[in-house]
């Protein structure tokens, strides 16, 4: 019998470059496929909440304080590995930068100086103590419209030091067996796959097309979930509860995640939002349950809470989540099941490799009546009354996938139609809602 695997991976690169988004996508993925994953926190930004300020060190002071930040680091780190150690699955432990990192805030000489009091040596830190680095290049270097220091309060770097500190953070590592450099020639979200798909392509992970470029995600509309279990291939189950928060923005949205597995949970807040360049950007971040309850008190009540059974598995190479909406929800949800799959297939090679034992009522990519922010909401639908978050949209616009949103209540009666003959009337209640454009929702 095959021992479970335990992949140490560092999450390391410059400032604003995508970690805390990375990190919580890269937990998403592998939770999916059946991994435990354990999310080691930032040692420096742990430190730096508590009111220390590093420009206020002098050098001595500055380098006790590495010290000290190593030497935690190693405690955490190793309380992880321990864990992980005796766990019964695979485990991917993602470590929020590692050792390696404070070479590139010290001089060689205060580094080489604490590795010698400690008896510690780079070999190990570096080469034997984790198993791949994955470094993601800070916004700074090739997207600076997109670098900001809002979004981390620990976050005051300009751009030129943002570079500088990216470019140190980059060769401290250099030298490890196992390094993947993720750069912004792409866009964001395509940057997440490229990192997705080389810490997958490193442990030896068929995604198939999943994660190459310019694949995108597609959405169909399940008539029913097969009366047999046995049918599918082997997945993953996830109970799934979404609930959406109050924001004072219209171009923003808000929403909470909590995912769990025999009563085990994560917890993920999500913001999105529309910039000055009319991209949506996403940013998703890992919480702890006394975070999540706290926001919990924000929450949106013109929005149901969204209970889903997600199922993850894999069928010709490709990934597929089938999220089975359950009670209570709206009656415009009552037996509605959608799968999405991420490809860069399309037409009639997208249809011959959907899985079999499904049967698929159509394909309903970008179709407003199918965003989860749309299903939530409690009101009817009226489609003379419409908003958009974020996109300055007009009643007449024709969303990015080609749906106009003026079919968003008649589209969702007719898919329902074949999961919920019961559902008609209650669709065409003349209680006025808001239909949100799909990109933003």
């Amino acid at each position: 019998m095959v021992s479970p695997m335990v992949y140490k991976l560092v999450l390391t690169g410059g400032p604003c470059s995508g970690k805390t988004t990375g990190q919580a996508q890269l937990s998403t993925f592998f939770e999916n496929i059946g991994w435990k994953v354990y999310r080691v926190p930032e040692t420096a930004t742990t430190l730096f909440s508590g009111g220390i300020r590093f420009p206020d060190l002098d050098e001595q002071e500055s380098e006790k304080f590495q010290e000290n930040l190593l030497k935690t680091m190693l405690a955490i780190e190793t309380t992880f590995f321990d864990l992980a150690s005796t766990c019964k699955q695979n485990c991917l432990i993602i470590c929020d930068r590692g050792t390696l990192d404070a070479a590139a805030y010290m001089s060689r000489e205060s580094y080489d100086k604490i590795l010698a009091n400690n008896n510690w040596n780079t070999v190990e830190l570096r080469d034997n103590r984790y198993d791949q680095v994955v470094h993601l290049v800070t916004a700074a270097v090739g997207a600076e419209e997109f670098y900001n220091t809002e979004d981390n309060p620990c976050r005051t770097e300009g751009v030129e030091y943002a570079r500088e500190i990216d470019r140190l953070t980059a060769e401290a590592w250099v030298g490890h067996p196992y390094i993947d450099v993720i750069d912004n020639s792409t866009d964001f979200k395509t940057k997440l796959r490229r990192m997705i798909a080389a810490v997958c392509r490193r442990i030896g992970i068929d995604t198939g097309d999943r994660l190459s470029k310019g694949s995108q995600k597609l959405k169909f509309l399940v008539e029913a979930k097969p009366s047999h279990d046995s049918i599918f291939p082997p997945y993953q189950d996830f109970e799934v509860v979404h609930d959406y928060l109050v924001t004072n923005n219209p171009r923003v949205q808000s929403r909470l995640r909590k995912r769990g597995q025999n009563g085990i949970w994560s917890y993920q807040y999500t913001t999105r939002r529309c910039d000055s360049q009319d991209q949506v950007v996403e940013i998703r971040r890992q919480i702890n349950h006394r975070d999540y309850i706290n926001y919990l008190t924000q929450r949106d009540y013109s929005h149901y809470t969204v209970y889903k059974t997600r199922r993850c598995f894999l069928w010709e190479h490709m990934y597929f989540q089938m999220d089975m909406y359950k009670s209570p929800c709206h009656p415009r949800c009552n037996g509605l099941i959608l799968l999405e799959t991420y490809t860069t297939a399309k037409g009639d090679v997208v249809r011959d490799h959907l899985p079999p034992f499904l049967k698929i009522v159509k394909e309903v990519t970008g179709d407003p009546a199918y965003s989860m922010f749309n299903l939530s909401l409690k009101a009817e639908w009226d489609k003379q009354n419409f908003h958009n978050t974020g996109m300055n949209v007009t009643k007449n616009t024709i969303d990015s996938n080609g749906f106009t949103i003026h079919g968003a209540d008649n589209s969702i009666v007719e898919g329902t139609n074949n999961n919920n003959n019961n559902n008609n009337s209650n669709s065409k209640n003349n209680t006025s809602i808001n239909i949100t454009n799909s990109r933003i929702s």
